[in-house]
């Protein structure tokens, strides 16, 4: 049969099936083969595919209007949602500025934080510190505190480079990520970048919580979080928490700082956001960092789909539905379950040497040898070709490289929060396969011990 032609292209050469429906945790293409959606598209769906009080919503919202321009109305569903929003974040950030996506997001909050050190007197101000490995987005100013090669690296001549710090990976650095010793380790690694950089030309420290696609789920150890903002708090430098993986209740609670009682100067979100209902991120800021800005003039950036009511409308709904299925809860219910299941795993395939997340933001990371943490050979591709031999079994999981994009596999099991106990069970079950499969095709590049 001759493929069918196609004028799209995106990362490669490659070609999937055409999807024909989706609904609850399922995929269907128009061949009538079922997928499961075990990473939530990119850990987007988290109230999964077809919910009807959505569609009703967005339906509703088309029949009045499906565009108004910020500068030319005020529109209920953007004012709604903003208070919602406020009310689901901590104390003080209630300022809510709306994007189409993650990278908008992040571009928003490292411009918001100069602009803010302008209209207060520090001009001086103007580098934004992150960690290595680390993904924030796409677009060139999210690149620049991105620390990922592959996607980096091309355009580092276009980039005004960010410093970097290392990410908190305990469990590859030999140290135990409980002992709050290893938090402080790694946290004083940004007090000493910020007095190298010298602390009055320091901006922000930009940080996920939980590690998303560069680190594969990484918690951080204990202490971590706390410290890194008593550092922020010293040096007066703006904590901004990039929860766009994270937040709206994918790691058991509505956002992932959550669990360290930690509340930042600005967050970002978008991916289960909206759930993938329609493109959709959001900053939210501290007020005090809000006014100021507005004082000199108004914050001089935007973009046109800022506050689209549709959107809007969507994302009220989806944040509606989180409460109302109890979906935050059942994050931390069926993650605990899942992340048991992965551990079992870990126990009869000697390749997986590390299960890690919180809540259904879950992943595994292959290695060759789990006392050594040797990854397996770069060569073999793992993180691609399992994710390929999981599609081809009907599951659908997410997968990166861990040690800077050039070496390491791990793989993000990530299944949207509406899942239940017996659907864990098919995702295990065809992970098993997957695995099986995987570990056959493999074995005679493995130490003897494995």
């Amino acid at each position: 049969m001759t493929e069918r032609p196609s004028y799209l292209f995106y990362q490669g050469r490659g070609r999937k099936p055409v999807l024909d429906q989706a609904r609850g945790i399922y995929m269907w293409d128009t061949d009538g083969k079922r997928y499961i959606d075990g990473s939530s598209g990119a850990m987007v769906c988290n109230i999964g595919h077809g919910n009807e009080n959505v569609l009703a919503a967005m339906r509703d919202q088309m029949e009045r209007a499906t565009f108004g321009y910020r500068l030319h109305f005020e529109t209920e569903a953007s004012e709604r949602l903003a208070a919602r929003t406020a009310d689901l974040t901590p104390e003080g950030l209630d300022r809510v500025f709306f994007v189409s996506g993650g990278s908008e997001a992040v571009e928003s909050a490292m411009k918001l934080a100069r602009q803010h050190a302008l209209a207060t007197g520090q001009a001086q101000r103007w580098k934004v510190i992150s960690r290595s490995p680390s993904y924030h987005g796409c677009t060139l100013g999210a690149l620049a505190i991105t620390s990922y090669a592959p996607l980096t690296a091309p355009f580092d001549p276009m980039m005004r480079a960010m410093p970097k710090v290392p990410a908190p990976r305990a469990y590859l650095d030999g140290l135990d990520p409980e002992d709050e010793a290893t938090g402080l380790h790694y946290a004083n690694m940004l007090e000493d970048r910020i007095i190298e950089e010298g602390p009055e030309t320091v901006l922000a420290f930009f940080v996920e919580p939980v590690g998303g696609a560069s680190t594969g789920a990484l918690v951080p150890p204990r202490g971590y979080m706390e410290r890194v903002r008593e550092i922020c708090d010293h040096y007066g430098v703006l904590m901004i928490l990039d929860e766009v993986m994270t937040g709206a209740g994918r790691t058991g609670r509505f956002l992932a700082s959550e669990h360290w009682g930690i509340s930042p100067d600005i967050i970002v979100l978008s991916k289960g956001y909206a759930a993938g209902y329609v493109p959709l991120g959001a900053m939210v800021a501290h007020t005090r960092l809000v006014e100021p800005v507005l004082d000199e003039g108004g914050f001089q950036h935007g973009f046109t789909y800022a506050g689209n009511p549709l959107a809007c409308a969507a994302g009220a709904a989806v944040l509606e539905e989180i409460e109302r299925l109890g979906l935050v809860q059942n994050a931390a219910t069926m993650g605990d379950a899942l992340k048991s299941r992965l551990e079992t795993l870990m126990d009869r395939y000697p390749i997986i040497g590390d299960v890690r997340g919180k809540g259904l933001l879950l992943a595994f990371e292959f290695m060759a040898d789990r006392r050594s943490k040797a990854p397996l050979p770069a060569h073999l591709r793992a993180f691609d070709r399992f994710v390929q031999i999981a599609y081809d079994h009907g599951l659908i999981v997410y997968s990166r490289r861990t040690r800077g994009g050039v070496d390491g596999d791990h793989v993000l099991v990530c299944p949207p929060m509406i899942v239940s106990e017996a659907q864990l069970d098919e995702i295990t079950d065809l992970l098993d396969r997957a695995l099986a499969q995987f570990m056959d095709e493999i074995r005679p590049t493995l130490p003897r011990s494995a």
